[in-house]
């Protein structure tokens, strides 16, 4: 069954209100392409899939048709016949209960922490969410990573099991995790996976930058809290005299196509009402779906003239949205690194006890551009500094973007940053993660 939603995550949903267009109707029960009901079984659900591409996917022209009886799950299907040129991950499958959790409530089953590999054989955490079984255990934002489940880190990256080693998202799943904070000793500690909850905005901020006060947010998901966590934050800067923007997108992988429109919303404030954010362009068999996304009155809005975003290439779907979208009207400097490079998103289709989130249209602004498949580039390199903590106006990608607003151009550490980020891309091995992973970039 085809939802009421629209995903810009390494994924777009349209969204289920604030004003924004009606997604399509939905079928009143599941259905394969050809309007029979769904079997639930391997064959069944791997029909779903083909039908239903066949229909909706934004490359179905470019689809191969090996025979389905070929495959074991609806997931191996997908892989095999995925637009392969274009969409490596963006079109997925996961469970219903893993994307209500996630896009309903910021949650998801893990352990609580992000990391990413800063050297050739070496691991860091980056987040590590409140509340969570690693920050219950003391681990945090720069900490080193030493072991999972016995083994080292330098063996997992060597061998390519980094990406599978968490296991699976089970509550109750446990592993032995070792870790260090700069020079100081070891530590360990068992941890089981539990829900843990994303906080959506996680930090605000104020800078006096010359004349101007400049407002900092880091957001970390486009999901259903997010509207009310974003509107209290525009709130708090407008109430504090922010009158520019630095907004942290760092890690967002992206998510809700009606949290997008909110957030430009806020942006933009009243010069911007009624006039296009985004329109969406599904292929010629879904035509009559295409739509247009408006920006809306909102009475938190900070009307910027100029926005900073700080990315990386964790920064993804609904996050690029951001930057294409506004770019026809005002100032978007981008700092840090090149972006992830999504600019198509999805509808949902339930059947049985999963979800399909195909690629279904391309995502232009007013201007018609949305060609960004390998990124937006950074306009001043800086660097994630996982040695500082994020808000900080001395971590390297803030003090850049504070740079940025204070002169209007980059500064004399851009091109060493950029150098760094290349020097350390060329030795870097891509854990390969599939769309939900690269979505929520949490474990």
């Amino acid at each position: 069954m085809k939802r009421s939603l629209l995903l810009l995550a390494a994924t777009i949903l349209p969204s289920c209100g604030g004003g924004s267009p009606a997604a399509p109707s939905a079928p009143s029960s599941p259905t394969s392409g050809g309007g029979s009901a769904v079997t639930c079984t391997a064959q069944g659900e791997i029909a779903f899939v083909r039908d239903t591409l066949l229909q909706y996917y934004f490359w179905y022209k470019q689809l191969p048709d090996p025979d389905v009886k070929g495959f074991s799950t609806p997931e191996a299907y997908l892989e095999a016949v995925r637009y392969k040129p274009l969409d490596t991950t963006y079109s997925y499958i996961t469970s219903q209960a893993s994307s209500t959790a996630f896009y309903s409530d910021s949650q998801y089953i893990g352990f609580g922490l992000s990391y990413k590999q800063t050297g050739d054989l070496e691991m860091r955490v980056t987040q590590a969410y409140p509340g969570s079984p690693v920050a219950d255990v003391g681990l945090d934002r720069g900490h080193y990573l030493v072991s999972i489940g016995g083994r080292t880190i330098a063996d997992l990256i060597q061998t390519g099991d980094i990406a599978t080693i968490f296991g699976p998202d089970t509550i109750g799943y446990s592993t032995t995790i070792a870790w260090r904070a700069g020079n100081g000793p070891v530590q360990s500690a068992t941890v089981a996976k539990r829900l843990v909850t994303i906080p959506t905005v996680s930090q605000t901020g104020v800078y006096d930058v010359g004349s101007a006060r400049v407002g900092y947010i880091h957001f970390r998901n486009f999901v259903t809290p997010s509207t009310d966590a974003l509107t209290n934050a525009f709130q708090q800067l407008k109430d504090q005299g922010a009158t520019d923007l630095v907004m942290d997108l760092r890690y967002n992988g992206g998510g809700l196509l009606s949290v997008a429109q909110h957030l430009a919303s806020l942006i933009a404030g009243a010069p911007l009402v009624g006039k296009t954010f985004v329109a969406l362009t599904l292929n010629d068999k879904q035509s009559a779906q295409n739509q247009t996304y408006a920006f809306q009155t909102k009475p938190q809005a900070l009307a910027v003239p100029r926005l900073v975003v700080i990315a990386t290439r964790g920064t993804a779907s609904a996050s690029e949205t951001i930057i294409n979208g506004l770019r026809p009207y005002m100032d978007v400097k981008v700092v840090g690194d090149t972006t992830y490079g999504k600019p198509v998103g999805q509808y949902s289709f339930d059947f049985c006890d999963k979800v399909l989130y195909p690629v279904v249209f391309q995502v232009l602004n007013a201007n018609g551009t949305g060609d960004y498949f390998t990124g937006i580039p950074a306009d001043c390199a800086a660097a994630d500094d996982i040695d500082h903590a994020l808000a900080d106006p001395n971590e390297a990608s803030l003090a850049e973007a504070l740079s940025v607003m204070r002169t209007g151009h980059c500064s004399g550490q851009a091109n060493a940053a950029l150098a760094r980020i290349e020097g350390l891309r060329a030795r870097v091995r891509e854990i390969p993660t599939d769309g939900w992973r690269r979505t929520i970039n949490a474990w």
